[in-house]
C-alpha cells in the first residue's frame, strides 16, 4: 500500500508529494491490474490499460472504441477508417468496460483524483488510416473530424467514469508521442518514401483545445522535445514527459510553465526492468533542475507528480509492481526533502 501524502497541493488540486502511472501495464488480467495500481496509488490511481490481450487494447484501438460515428478495422498495417462498427471496434469496447469494471471494485469509496488515458487527437490522427491506406494526417478535414469526434466521445467517457466512481476528480491524459513528428514533418506516408507535410503549429493547438474543452488535462509524451508552450497554450493543466529526455534548451519552458501553474509529471522511474537505484537519487535530477531555474524547492511537492517514463507493457509483473512502488518512494522523498 502507498504511504499518504500530506495534504493537497494548492496550485493543481492534487495531492501533495503525489505519484501515478502513465497507462499500461503487462499482462491481461484487468482486475488484477486495479487491484495493483489502487494499492500502489491510494491518492492517485489510474485506469490501467493492458495492451498484451491483442488488437483492441492497444491505445489507438482503445482510443477508437471512443470514436462517435467514426469506425475503424484493423489491417495489416495498422487501423483504417470503415463504415461501420466490426468486431475490433466491438472488442475494444468490451475490453475498456472490463477495465472499468474492475476499477470500479477496487474505488469503492474512493476520493480525490484519478487519471484516464486516451490518445491525442494527432498521434490519431497519424496511425489511423483512411481507405486508400494513407494516413488521416495528410487530410485536414479528416484531422478535424477526428477532433471532433474523439472530443464528443470523451465526454461520454468521462461521464461514464464519473457515474461508476461519483467520489473521483477525473483528470484526463492525452498521449501524443507523435506530436513533434507532426509539427515537425516527420510522419512518414504509407510508402515510406516521404514523409507527411508539418502542420501548422496553430492548427494543432486548435485541435488539442477542441479536445481539451473544459477538463482538466494532463498531455503526455515520451519523445524528445515534447512543445510544452504549445500545450499550455492548448489548454494543458499538465504536461507528462520523460524527464530523462529533457536538455538544456527545454529548461526554459519548463520553468515558465511551473511558474504559470502548469504541473509537471515527471517520468523518472525506468519503464522497461532494470535496477532501481533509492528513491532519492530518482528524483534528484528534478531537485538539480528546480536549482537551475531559480525555482523554490518548497513548490516540487506542489508542482511535481512522480511517474516512470513511460507506460509499463514492457515490463516484466514483478518490476511493473516495483516501479509504481518506488514511484510513490521517490515522489515522499521529493516532498520530505525538497532541497
Amino acid at each position: 500500500m502507498s504511504e499518504k501524502s500530506s495534504g493537497v497541493s494548492d496550485q493543481s488540486g492534487l495531492p501533495r508529494g503525489a505519484a501515478t502511472g502513465v497507462g499500461s501495464l503487462p499482462g491481461g488480467d484487468a482486475r488484477e491490474a486495479a487491484k495493483t495500481v489502487t494499492g500502489s496509488f491510494e491518492d492517485f490511481p489510474h485506469l490501467p490499460e493492458l495492451p498484451a490481450r491483442g488488437p483492441g487494447a492497444d491505445m489507438i484501438g482503445r482510443t477508437i472504441g471512443l470514436l462517435v460515428e467514426m469506425y475503424a478495422h484493423v489491417e495489416p498495417s495498422g487501423w483504417r477508417v470503415g463504415d461501420r462498427p466490426g468486431r475490433d471496434t466491438r472488442r475494444a469496447r468490451s475490453w475498456l468496460g472490463e477495465d472499468l469494471d474492475a476499477l470500479e471494485e477496487f474505488t469503492q469509496g474512493y476520493e480525490g483524483p484519478l487519471k484516464v488515458q486516451a490518445v491525442g487527437p494527432w498521434t490519431l490522427a497519424a496511425a489511423l488510416e483512411l481507405r486508400n491506406g494513407e494516413s488521416a494526417l495528410g487530410d485536414p478535414g479528416a484531422c478535424r473530424d477526428i477532433a471532433n469526434s474523439l472530443a464528443e466521445g470523451l465526454r461520454g467517457h468521462l461521464a461514464e467514469v464519473r457515474r461508476r466512481i461519483p467520489g473521483a476528480r477525473v483528470v484526463l491524459q492525452l498521449d501524443e508521442p507523435s506530436l513533434t513528428a507532426v509539427l515537425r514533418g516527420r510522419v512518414r506516408t504509407a510508402s515510406g518514401y516521404r514523409t507527411h507535410r508539418a502542420v501548422d503549429r496553430q492548427l494543432v493547438e486548435a485541435g488539442l483545445r477542441e479536445v481539451i474543452g473544459d477538463e482538466s488535462v494532463v498531455v503526455h509524451s515520451c519523445a524528445p522535445d515534447v512543445p510544452v508552450a504549445l500545450l499550455r497554450r492548448a489548454g494543458a493543466a499538465g504536461i507528462s514527459l520523460d524527464f530523462g529526455l529533457l536538455t538544456e534548451r527545454d529548461e526554459e519552458a519548463i520553468g515558465e510553465a511551473v511558474e504559470g501553474g502548469t504541473t509537471l509529471f515527471a517520468g523518472v522511474v525506468p519503464s522497461t526492468d532494470t535496477g532501481l537505484s533509492d528513491p532519492a537519487g530518482s528524483v534528484m535530477g528534478v531537485r538539480t533542475l528546480w536549482r537551475r531555474l531559480g525555482l523554490n524547492p518548497g513548490t516540487l511537492s506542489d508542482s511535481v507528480v512522480i511517474t516512470p517514463t513511460c507506460g509499463l507493457a514492457g515490463a516484466s509483473p514483478a518490476y511493473a509492481r516495483a516501479a509504481l512502488a518506488h514511484c510513490v518512494r521517490a515522489a515522499r522523498s521529493l516532498a520530505d526533502h525538497p532541497e
